[in-house]
């Protein structure tokens, strides 16, 4: 299966961005414990390449992306650690040709249909419309009315309260940051609650993708 479609079936894509690397391993096993397969580590998290190479090693079912990727230069370098795909908060056609090169899927930020078609246009299998708090939950479904062919991801406020909304209202995944990769649950170890969000997370996306 396509990388592409794994993240259209799981839906869920924990983003872990932390300040240092110290709790990265056994914040990727809580969420894996909890459901989640596809995870993206944001290459503003020191030791991100690292990370990356870790998780990979040790999960060969958990798909790995880099995120915040600004450029050419760093999809390189994301890709040669390891990463299945990459994300950027911006719409960069230098960071989705490098991905194309190597045959890793770029997923970039856009806010506008002209971007969407842009990124699609560029080689882009999807895109993340970013801050998707500022665009609202029907957002998806407007924009795939002419441009039916391109798939969407949530990114930015997105949370166990509004999740099956925007799965429901036509979105094929969403990026999960605070509401599921929580610092102050981090900063306490509270690896078992995280746990739990992700399992709430899961369930939201069974019951989905049971209806079909």
């Amino acid at each position: 299966m396509k990388i592409i479609d794994v993240i259209n079936n799981e839906k869920a894509v924990a983003i872990i961005r932390l300040d240092n690397n110290d709790k990265v391993e056994k914040l990727a096993d809580s969420l894996y414990e909890g459901g989640i397969r596809v995870l993206e580590v944001t290459l503003n998290t020191p030791g991100a390449f690292q990370s990356i190479q870790s998780i990979k090693e040790k999960y060969s079912d958990l798909l790995v992306g880099a995120g915040t990727v600004l450029d050419g230069e760093s999809a390189r370098s994301a890709i040669s650690a390891g990463a299945d795909f990459l994300l950027a908060p911006t719409l960069s056609k230098e960071t989705i040709e490098t991905g194309n090169r190597y045959g890793v899927p770029v997923i970039p930020g856009v806010f506008t249909p002209t971007e969407a078609l842009q990124a699609y246009e560029y080689g882009a299998q999807m895109v993340k419309v970013f801050p998707v708090r500022s665009v609202g939950e029907t957002f998806a479904k407007d924009l795939n009315g002419p441009l039916p062919f391109i798939k969407v991801m949530a990114v930015g406020g997105v949370s166990l309260e509004n999740f099956e909304a925007y799965l429901e209202k036509g979105w094929h995944s969403a990026g999960i940051g605070s509401s599921l990769v929580n610092p102050a649950l981090i900063n306490n170890e509270n690896y078992a609650e995280i746990t739990e969000r992700a399992e709430k997370f899961i369930e939201i996306r069974n019951r989905i993708n049971k209806k079909g």
